[in-house]
């Protein structure tokens, strides 16, 4: 997976985490994408309730093979990792 990260000006409405979900064609067929974005929703759904930061947005895209293959609990770490590695200088 790959995760794409930005914080909220001040002037921008809203308050929370938001997350969005994207996987391509190139993930595979219809019943494949929805798996993968599945997937990626329940591990957001574990992980950004620690490690997300509020006024922040989240996109999760998923990758050919990988975000379906991979077991869930390295998913888990990947997305962990990711998002440490974003928010480490704030």
């Amino acid at each position: 997976m790959m995760l794409q990260a930005r914080q909220r000006r001040a002037d921008e409405p809203g308050q929370g985490i938001r997350v969005g979900f994207t996987c391509s064609k190139k993930v595979g067929n219809a019943v494949a994408r929805n798996r993968a974005k599945r997937r990626l929703r329940a591990v957001a759904e574990i992980v950004l309730a620690e490690l997300g930061r509020d006024g922040w947005d989240y996109v999760l895209i998923g990758r050919h093979e990988a975000t379906i293959s991979r077991p869930f609990d390295a998913l888990q770490a990947d997305l962990a990792f990711a998002l440490r590695k974003i928010h480490k200088d704030i």
